[in-house]
């Protein structure tokens, strides 16, 4: 486990899952990591309206797998299959992202049930809390931290 990966979990309260891990944090995780994983799991509206993490430029590839699926937001039944399909290493660091942090901190816990050892939630997720305006994107999370992105 990288020092990174150590401070971020000793910090915060499990919740089912490794800990909550900074965007800024995971992006450099996963440029240093070639078997690091990050996994967003929002639905594909929001991939498509709101864009989505660019890991392009450190040769790492995004999933997109949606936790919970669009327009009734019900659980995607046949998430861990799916899952454990794109992911095959179950002790390398995958980091699960969604808008604000509260389904991917779900996703995190199964799949450490399902036997993943080193599952982590974005904390602040893709876009974060809004902010005084109601944007989101500014205050916290993959955005507001000026990652890579790009719209669809």
């Amino acid at each position: 486990m990288s020092e990174s990966h150590q401070s971020a979990a000793c910090r915060l309260p499990s919740k089912g899952h490794a800990g909550d891990i900074s965007p800024a944090d995971v992006y450099r995780e996963v440029m240093q990591n070639p078997d690091a994983r990050l996994v967003d799991v929002r639905t594909e509206p929001e991939w498509m309206f709101s864009g989505t993490a660019d890991l392009s430029a450190v040769g790492n590839r995004l999933i997109l797998l949606s936790w919970r699926l669009f327009p009734n937001f019900e659980q995607n039944g046949p998430f861990m299959e799916q899952f454990s399909r794109q992911v095959t290493n179950k002790n390398a660091p995958v980091y699960f992202m969604c808008k604000t942090g509260g389904r991917s901190s779900e996703a995190a816990a199964a799949a450490t049930a399902a036997g993943y050892t080193a599952c982590y939630n974005v904390a602040g997720g893709f876009e974060g809390n809004p902010n005084e305006a109601g944007q989101r994107g500014r205050l916290s999370g993959w955005k507001a931290e000026g990652l890579p992105w790009r719209q669809a």
